[in-house]
């Protein structure tokens, strides 16, 4: 399939970049159980339209090293890691107590393979940050990853193990600051509150906003003490398109790349912000989503892409695939290849859908008081933290003889 050669998605910036992706085929066998919105055969499906669209030769391909418990014990509890690595289907009704403890079994069920499972997601994050780390990738992505709901001990929002924490804490050990960012419909709330109180980590988080999963993410929660200001939270309404989205998205994110100067970012891509999710109640395109990713390219910062939700799968497929063509600055084609879930996409068999018409509850005025109260919080951010204010200027800003060497 020609994926129309090497012309680049609108908005690149016409640079290459050393791609390298993260998949394990058996992470498509996973099954939360019947009924329930969260489909791990959605990361297969993914993989099969890289496939067919020719994308998977221009990347490196990897399969992740599962994350040991150590790993996992960075952040999470001892013993709800140790809980996690017992707890079968079979065994789940002895358990009854740790269940409830751990928030293990309604959203968040037992089953089989479940430790296999957040052991391969994390291995995949934390595989990225090390290839980042080591300046071998410049993007590097894990679509099955990005499972920023749980928590140091608890599971929350289908998510087990916060992969996203892990990978930022390996990202910590090479650079100073990390920025996350976080265009899921849901707040990433897991995220937020690991690094809720530091300096060296930037949460930014636009999410819908009112009586809705998990119900934090106000505009006032901020980060506390040395993490004041560090945390950002961009509430949103139904409807939103993409052109509001962008009215606030690249501003803000513009200013906080200025201020913050992350050493690396970290996007969760989650995909149940699009129009038409079976559990979101947003109206962006997928080009309007993954505008989000061009920008984030732009700035040639090493950047590590995630998953996250998305509840109408073939939707999360078609934007993940045309993601990666982003990070790899291939346009791949609208007219949809033949392969094993073509049957999925039709009766269009087309990349992209089109928005609904649902109405935008987010009005210009509410947006634009939305973004001067981002703004007015990131002036207050003086300089890049954990950087002495005599810090010697970008080479480009010296004179012809370094002064400073006298």
């Amino acid at each position: 399939m020609d994926t129309g050669g090497n012309s680049l998605p609108s908005g690149s910036d016409g640079v290459k970049r050393k791609v390298c992706y993260f998949y394990d085929p058996e992470v498509g066998n996973y099954y939360y159980g019947q009924g329930h919105p969260m489909k791990p055969h959605r990361i297969r499906m993914t993989h099969a339209l890289l496939a067919h669209y020719g994308l998977l030769q221009h990347m490196q391909i990897l399969k992740p090293f599962p994350a040991r418990d150590r790993d996992l014990c960075r952040f999470h509890a001892d013993d709800y890691v140790a809980f996690l690595r017992s707890i079968t289907p079979e065994t789940q009704q002895d358990q009854l107590r740790q269940l409830k403890r751990f928030n293990v079994g309604e959203d968040c069920p037992v089953f089989d393979g479940l430790y296999s499972f957040c052991q391969t997601y994390a291995g995949g994050s934390v595989g990225g940050a090390v290839k980042l780390n080591h300046g071998l990738s410049d993007i590097a992505i894990n679509w099955a990853g990005g499972l920023h709901h749980a928590k140091k001990c608890e599971a929350s929002g289908f998510c087990y193990v916060n992969d996203i924490v892990l990978a930022i804490l390996e990202l910590l050990k090479q650079h100073e600051r990390v920025l996350y960012v976080d265009i899921d419909i849901h707040h990433g709330d897991g995220v937020e509150e690991a690094f809720y109180t530091t300096d060296r980590v930037m949460t930014v988080s636009f999410h819908k906003f009112g009586d809705y999963f998990p119900g934090t993410g106000d505009i006032r929660d901020i980060g506390y003490e040395k993490g004041k200001y560090y945390s950002l939270n961009v509430p949103l309404d139904d409807g939103i398109d993409d052109e509001s989205y962008h009215f606030l998205f690249k501003p803000i994110i513009g200013k906080v790349m200025e201020v913050f100067r992350p050493g690396a970012v970290v996007l969760q891509c989650g995909a149940d912000s699009l129009s038409g999710d079976r559990l979101g109640c947003f109206n962006l395109s997928i080009k309007g989503h993954a505008q989000c990713v061009t920008y984030m390219r732009s700035f040639n910062v090493p950047l590590l892409l995630l998953g996250g939700g998305g509840y109408t799968i073939r939707n999360v497929a078609r934007c993940w695939c045309y993601e990666t063509g982003v990070a790899l600055g291939i346009e791949v084609d609208n007219k949809m290849p033949q392969h094993e879930y073509y049957e999925y996409f039709g009766p269009d068999y087309t990349l992209h859908v089109a928005p609904s018409n649902m109405e935008n509850k987010n009005s210009r005025h509410l947006l634009e008081e939305i973004r001067a109260k981002l703004l007015d919080n990131l002036s207050k951010l003086r300089h890049a933290p954990s950087v002495q204010l005599q810090e010697r200027p970008p080479d480009t800003e010296l004179p012809e003889e370094d002064s400073f060497s006298k």
